[in-house]
């Protein structure tokens, strides 16, 4: 095996773990997580990349994002909420350092553009 491999490998462990915590913990998003171990697990094992996908974590968070290239509007607005409430802590952590809620900020509305006008809602059944 290749030490490209296995370091997909390692990293689609740690987003696995990330995101199983994230899927539990309300603070800490699952989804960018999953979707890094998906992407590391299909760079780096075909049997690991199957086992996840049929997961009930993935199937729950990533599913209807990778195959329909889009997000049910719960959890659009899900992620969008705990992306605010991160960013909010940091930036009233800065208070002192504009420049860093500056780019807070900016980051902040990038995700915010990013999930209302990039990302495909999906009709919920």
């Amino acid at each position: 095996m290749g030490i490209k491999k296995v370091l997909y490998l390692i990293l689609g462990f740690i987003g696995l773990v990330l995101g199983f915590i994230g899927a539990l913990v309300p603070l800490l998003p699952a989804f960018p997580f999953l979707l890094l171990a998906a992407f590391c697990f299909a760079k780096s094992s075909e049997r690991l990349h199957n086992w996840f996908i049929n997961t009930k974590l993935y199937k729950n968070n990533l599913e209807s994002y990778v195959k329909k290239k889009g997000m049910s509007k719960k959890t659009k607005i899900k992620i969008m909420v705990m992306i605010t409430i991160l960013m909010s802590i940091g930036f009233i952590m800065m208070h002192r350092i504009w420049i860093g809620q500056l780019i807070l900020f900016f980051v902040w509305l990038f995700h915010i553009y990013y999930f209302v006008f990039r990302i495909k809602t999906l009709n919920e059944r």
